[in-house]
């Protein structure tokens, strides 16, 4: 819901209007307006501004699951698990075993949630096997099982990173992703977490099939000093699909995010945006060479960043060389 939306909402409540007139005016569900004033302070404390603001505080990432921050609740769930109940049959079931206490019930898609997404850190992926399906990946319904293309086989998930990637006290360790031009022209971003160096990749005639994207990128990775090559952190694209050919031919362990989970690769993304003034969608890449690209990220690494405390990218990197 838009601010401007919300301040039709507090005009019309201040002229005593009815939830549903207000909801006819702005072409919204009445339940959905009625949510927005209840959650926001309810008819005679509605403020469009507060709400706006609470609005996107409750929508800041990631946000805290609810197993996570409950221990009592999470054995629970497990033990019903293992003892190869649904969580449907388990959310069901805390209503009411405990009627009166919200805060020992958990949604069904709230357990399906916790188990497919791992970087909640609340149940373990184990715990799948005990499911009626057994199956490791959850699928939306309707989709067919895959064929085989463009498959990660033997992936790794980013909960499985080392701690020293997490607090980013240890250089060497990259997160990557394509950005594309006109016509799908793709180029590949690696950015250094500690550092935030950019390296730019030209991929072989805009080519983005996975063994292109692998060889490409360990060309790339092949040419640091050993002690800045260790991890590299990629979201669940297929053209990630030939990861292992990847390690095989540098020695880096690539981890996965999980999916829609762009701010796992906070650092890649931000330098993206950046990026967004030397190559934008406008353009094709594809008439780039790799020394053009090669200018453009010696240029992004000589901008002062915040972050480094208004450093620039490249004298981190020196400094940890040194």
């Amino acid at each position: 819901m838009s601010l401007a939306e919300r301040e039709e909402i507090s005009r019309g409540l201040a002229a005593g209007e009815s939830i549903r007139a207000i909801a006819g005016a702005l072409g919204r569900s009445p339940s959905t307006v009625s949510r927005e004033v209840s959650r926001n302070g309810g008819v005679r404390l509605y403020r469009a501004a507060r709400a706006d603001q609470q609005a996107w505080a409750r929508a800041a990432r990631p946000k805290a699951c609810k197993l996570a921050g409950h221990p009592v609740l999470r054995a629970i769930v497990e033990d019903k698990l293992q003892r190869r109940w649904s969580p449907q049959q388990i959310a069901g079931w805390l209503k009411l075993a405990y009627p009166r206490l919200p805060e020992m019930q958990v949604s069904h898609e709230g357990i399906y949630r916790t188990l497919y997404v791992q970087s909640r850190g609340a149940l373990r992926k184990e715990l799948t096997r005990y499911l009626r399906t057994g199956r490791a990946i959850r699928r939306p319904k309707g989709v067919r099982l895959p064929d085989g293309r463009g498959g990660r086989p033997n992936t790794l998930h980013i909960s499985e990173r080392p701690p020293e990637v997490e607090d980013r006290a240890v250089p060497g360790h990259w997160e990557g992703d394509l950005v594309f031009g006109k016509g799908m022209s793709p180029v590949a971003t690696l950015v250094e977490r500690s550092t935030r160096y950019l390296m730019l990749v030209a991929l072989p005639a805009g080519n983005h099939q996975a063994d292109a994207v692998a060889d490409a990128l360990a060309a790339a990775i092949t040419t640091l000093p050993q002690q800045l090559a260790k991890s590299l952190t990629w979201d669940l694209g297929h053209e990630m699909a030939q990861h292992q050919r990847f390690t095989v031919a540098t020695g880096v362990q690539v981890y996965f995010c999980d999916p829609k989970s762009p701010w796992q690769r906070g650092s890649n993304e931000n330098t993206n945006g950046l990026l967004r003034q030397y190559l934008p969608r406008r353009l094709d890449f594809r008439t780039l060479t790799q020394a053009d690209l090669d200018a453009i990220a010696q240029e992004l690494n000589e901008r002062p960043r915040q972050t480094l405390k208004f450093k620039t990218p490249s004298q981190a990197l020196a400094e940890v060389l040194r």
